[in-house]
C-alpha cells in the first residue's frame, strides 16, 4: 500500500520510498523518510493535492508523489 492509497483519517507509517524521483528526495528532507508516522486530512476538490499531517505540519503531496511512499497502515482517527 501507498501513501496515495489511504482513507481520509487512515495513518501509516512509511516503510519504503522510491527514490528515482528526484522530487521525492527533496520531500525526505521534510520529514517523509521510513519510519515516519504521518495521517492522511484531506484531498483537493479534484482529489490532487494530497494533504498529510507530520509532526505537527501540514503536507501537501501530488498523487504522482505520494504512490512513491510504501506505507503500513496503523489505524484510522
Amino acid at each position: 500500500m501507498n501513501l496515495a492509497e489511504l482513507a481520509p483519517g487512515e495513518s501509516a507509517t512509511i516503510a519504503e520510498i522510491d527514490t528515482r524521483d528526484p522530487a521525492v528526495v527533496r520531500l525526505m528532507v521534510l520529514g517523509l523518510v521510513e519510519g515516519a508516522s504521518l495521517t492522511y486530512v484531506r484531498s483537493s476538490l479534484g482529489g490532487d493535492p494530497l494533504e498529510f499531517r507530520l509532526a505537527g505540519a501540514a503536507i501537501s503531496l501530488r498523487r504522482e508523489q505520494a504512490s512513491r511512499f510504501s506505507v503500513v497502515p496503523v489505524g484510522s482517527r
